[in-house]
């Protein structure tokens, strides 16, 4: 079995680096920013104005506004991973990133399937969603460590063969968006 990383198209001329161990005994391999990013912090004024206005006016056009303040961004990495078939690979936070940039990963850990390797969409680049609870903007810096990724095997049910799957056609986020 066959596992691995590789330097999506977009980005082939750009220098990136491979996600690496950092020691031996190392779970996971360590994900850079593809590019120069910035992360902004949640507590800015629009999000104090957006908050304040929904609690005078509870209308949705506030709610939306609040929640768009909220959302995670993406950072890129340009690169995709490649695996077995019953395997998958974690992403999680840097233990650092928290404490130090008071950055979180908000879903807790990202889930990369086998079959997001080349897909048509984006190639299977892989990106890392980061939210910031801090008081100022963080700058991301191409080359900066921001996630690591560690792979890992998974288990079936025994009917599973019978449940009907589609092929996977699309990028992030593509397998059921509820």
């Amino acid at each position: 079995m066959k596992r691995g990383f590789a330097i999506v198209k977009r980005y082939e001329n750009a220098g990136l680096n491979l996600p690496k161990r950092s020691t031996t005994a190392a779970a996971g391999y360590d994900f850079e920013a593809a590019e120069d990013f910035v992360v902004p912090a949640m507590w800015k004024v629009d999000f104090a104005k957006s908050i304040t206005s929904l609690f005078k006016s509870g209308s949705e056009a506030a709610l939306d506004a609040a929640d768009a303040d909220l959302k995670p961004v993406l950072i890129p990495t340009g690169v995709k991973a490649y695996m077995g078939e019953a395997e998958y690979l974690m992403i999680a936070n840097r233990s650092s990133n928290p404490l130090k940039r008071r950055l979180v990963v908000p879903n807790g850990v990202g889930i990369i399937d086998a079959d997001y390797v080349d897909n048509p969409a984006n190639e299977g680049e892989i990106f890392v969603q980061m939210s910031n609870f801090g008081l100022r903007d963080v700058q991301i810096k191409k080359g900066d460590r921001i996630a690591q990724g560690i792979f890992m095997p998974f288990l079936t049910t025994d009917d599973d063969e019978n449940d009907a799957k589609d092929a996977r056609t699309a990028g992030f986020g593509s397998t059921g968006v509820n």
